[in-house]
Formats: C-alpha cells, sequence, structure tokens
C-alpha cells in the first residue's frame, strides 16, 4: 500500500501581530493569519476537498497553522491533531524580529543570508538544525506510520518541511529551499522507500479555478454527508 505525504505550509501571516505562545522550547512568535492568509488557506481547502479524505491529519500548535486548515476541517466536519514536534524550529532571541532586524550591524549574519548558509545555529539560545530534525524525522515517521495506505497531511513550517524533506533527499543544509505560504510539498511512501513528489506546489493558490468541481461533481465532504 502506498501513503501520499502532504507537508503544507502555513498562509501568509499578521506580521503586525505580537503575539507570542510558550513551547517546550522556549518563548515562541505566534501570529495569525493575515486576510492574505485567510484567503490562500480557503483557496487550499478547496483543492484538499477534491482529493480523498486524508487517514491522518496533523498541524503544528502555532495559531497560523490551525487557522491554514479551518477552512478545510470546517467544511468537511473532520478533525485534526496537534503535534508539538511540528512546531516551528525555536530562535531563541531572534523570536518575533524581521529578517532586517536579524542582519541588521550584522555583517557577518547578513553574508550568511546573501550566500545562502544555514543560519539555525547561530540564533542565540536558539534550536539548532541537528535538533529540528532529531525531532521532526521521527514525529513525521510516527504520523506514516498509522496510515496503512491513503493520504496524510501535516501543516507545519517552512524549517520543518526542509528537516523532513533534507532527511529524505540526503542534503544537510538547514534550508534548501523556501516552500511558499500555502504550498503543498508531497512524497510518495511505500514501505520503507520515501520519493519526492513535488515540491513547493501553489497551483490552488496561483491558479483558483482550476480546483472548483464540476458542476454536478461534488468533493469528498459532501459525498459523505449523503452517505
Amino acid at each position: 500500500m502506498t501513503v501520499r505525504l502532504l507537508l503544507i505550509r502555513h498562509g501568509h501571516v499578521d506580521f503586525g501581530s505580537k503575539d507570542f505562545t510558550q513551547s517546550p522550547r522556549g518563548r515562541q512568535y505566534d501570529p495569525p493569519l493575515s486576510e492574505r492568509g485567510r484567503e490562500q488557506a480557503e483557496r487550499l481547502a478547496a483543492r484538499l476537498r477534491l482529493m480523498d479524505a486524508p487517514a491522518v491529519i496533523a498541524t503544528s500548535p502555532f495559531r497560523r497553522c490551525g487557522e491554514t486548515i479551518a477552512p478545510y476541517l470546517e467544511s468537511t466536519g473532520l478533525r485534526a491533531e496537534p503535534v508539538d514536534d511540528l512546531g516551528e524550529v525555536f530562535i531563541g532571541e531572534w523570536e518575533g524580529l524581521g529578517l532586517e532586524e536579524i542582519v541588521s550591524g550584522d555583517e557577518r549574519m547578513a553574508a550568511r543570508f546573501r550566500e545562502q548558509e544555514p543560519v539555525f545555529d547561530h540564533a542565540p539560545g536558539g534550536e539548532s538544525g541537528r535538533q529540528l530534525r532529531a525531532r521532526v524525522v521521527p514525529t513525521v515517521e510516527g504520523l506514516l506510520a498509522r496510515a496503512l495506505d491513503g493520504i496524510v497531511v501535516a501543516v507545519t513550517h517552512g524549517g520543518v518541511i526542509n528537516a523532513y524533506l533534507g532527511h529524505v533527499m540526503g542534503i544537510d543544509h538547514d534550508m534548501f529551499f523556501l516552500p511558499d505560504n500555502a504550498s503543498i510539498n508531497s512524497v510518495l511512501v511505500d514501505g520503507g522507500r520515501r520519493d519526492v513528489r513535488f515540491l513547493n506546489d501553489i497551483r490552488h493558490i496561483a491558479e483558483p479555478a482550476l480546483f472548483v468541481p464540476p458542476a454536478g461533481i461534488g468533493d469528498h465532504a459532501a459525498e459523505r454527508t449523503e452517505e
């Protein structure tokens, strides 16, 4: 049996927010979605409704992830399980700071960003890339072990997505690509084999008309209601 893993990044957030939450790793930035992010969540929901109902749905406990999957859950009656270890990398004293604030006055760090060098290990008091992978990989594998067949959805963060896919692809860099907001990154799982199928798929954001059910054809939520 084959399982399809969908690693979904949260939607665009309200960067004006000053909200934080306490995680096992420390005090972390926890903004809600912006208006743009809520629209992305609706477009994501429209696409997911055209797929088979997932066997497992898990989310990071951060607000932006719960709000990203909320329209889909509300329209289908399905539930998602918050999983703490799907939470974003802890960046210590950098939590809540914008990129410009982080690199301002620190030419060494600015150079690392420009040259695409890993930065997690340089966050004061933060979590290292190795520590992130150590919690993310077994967590995702645990979700996969619960599904004998079908789809596993994990709504999470760019750092987490990189951590798992980097492990699968044998890439050591903490961040080797930048997933777009509400993007879908898919992996085909067959026994012990993991094949990356597609990265950074935002077709539902760019071309939402492609994910409108044809007249007379319902989505899986409607079909389940009729049963």
